[in-house]
């Protein structure tokens, strides 16, 4: 069973959140603030509580679309954002140093028309700043009231426990879903023994899980898989027949491939929160029912057994990209 109530910090967030990023950057195609705005106050009456952003989502934008939506309904939603990785000048930089979080933060409370953020999280490590240093910073913000408490993503297990030595860390956001598996390598231990909650980002595989992509390459030219292997000429095949397979278990358990996916990755801890992102009422209201979905052992073991490291074709990055993140790879 999947509807076991997940928390935060000691707040009730519900299995399945909300992640904004698809609606000002990264997937294509993007819809218009209209749109965007309505999709959100969609969200919200539909009993989504758990809403996530970033500083460095559309530059901003995200932050900006959210607190003007939103800032009449604040006491109905747990706000999450993100710092220590902006744009500028259309470069992304990380930047984990005390004072830059510091600034972030009163950036982001200015964007959000809000005097606090629920949970705010170190976006990227920065690695010329001891993780100590930022996560230590984050703390001074809880203590004075800006936030109410420290998230990490994309941090592995030692680096992990660095950081909670420091100050108690609340959740840790990485990509987990079924063909993305790096968090078993011990993130996922780490944040159940340190009762940290476990936020996963990309559960339906950045869309892949979705039953709707089927050439990559239509796709615009800046949409972030176009710079992911796995969706590359070289493997995006293989992986297509893997996830055909994957339909066909859905149908036979009665639920939509994205559905499935979202299940399977909750059925991974009372821990594990489910952070799915889209630009349709309709998927959302989609992925929002997975939270209370009942799958059979046999459907999970099935899903277990076809799609995993060993199967899937490609890594989830560019090197480029991998050199940013701290999680911990499988064996080539």
């Amino acid at each position: 069973m999947t509807s076991t109530p997940r928390t935060i910090a000691g707040t009730d967030v519900g299995p399945v959140g909300f992640g904004w990023m698809n609606l000002s950057q990264s997937y294509g195609p993007l819809p218009s603030r209209e749109d965007a705005a309505k999709l959100l106050l969609h969200a919200l009456d539909a009993g989504v509580t758990h809403f996530d952003t970033a500083t460095i989502y559309g530059a901003t934008a995200n932050e900006t679309l959210l607190g003007e939506t939103l800032a009449g309904r604040r006491d109905e939603f747990f706000l999450a954002s993100k710092g220590g990785m902006s744009s500028q000048g259309g470069r992304r930089v990380i930047d984990g140093r005390p004072e830059t979080l510091r600034a972030h933060v009163d950036a982001s409370l200015a964007r959000l028309r809000t005097e606090k953020i629920d949970l705010y999280y170190l976006h990227r490590w920065d690695r010329t700043v001891p993780i100590e240093e930022s996560v230590g910073a984050l703390g001074g913000l809880v203590r004075e009231g800006k936030i109410g408490a420290v998230g990490l993503s994309e941090i592995g297990a030692e680096t992990l426990r660095r950081a909670h030595a420091e100050h108690p860390v609340a959740a840790l956001q990485s990509e987990y879903s079924p063909w993305t598996r790096n968090p078993e390598l011990g993130t996922l231990q780490a944040c159940r023994e340190l009762g940290v909650a476990f936020v996963a980002f990309s559960p339906v595989g950045r869309g892949a899980f979705g039953g709707v992509l089927r050439d990559p390459a239509a796709l615009p030219d800046w949409d972030l898989r176009q710079s992911m292997p796995r969706f590359d000429a070289e493997h995006w095949p293989a992986n297509l027949a893997l996830l055909d397979r994957f339909g066909d278990l859905a149908r036979e358990a009665g639920c939509s491939p994205a559905q499935l996916a979202i299940a399977w990755v909750l059925s991974r801890g009372e821990h594990v929160i489910a952070l799915p992102g889209t630009r349709s009422a309709d998927h959302l209201d989609e992925d929002f029912a997975a939270g209370s979905l009942e799958l059979p052992a046999h459907v999970l073991a099935g899903v277990d057994d076809l799609v995993n490291e060993r199967t899937v074709s490609g890594p989830r990055y560019s090197p480029a990209a991998q050199a940013d993140v701290d999680t911990e790879e499988f064996a080539s």
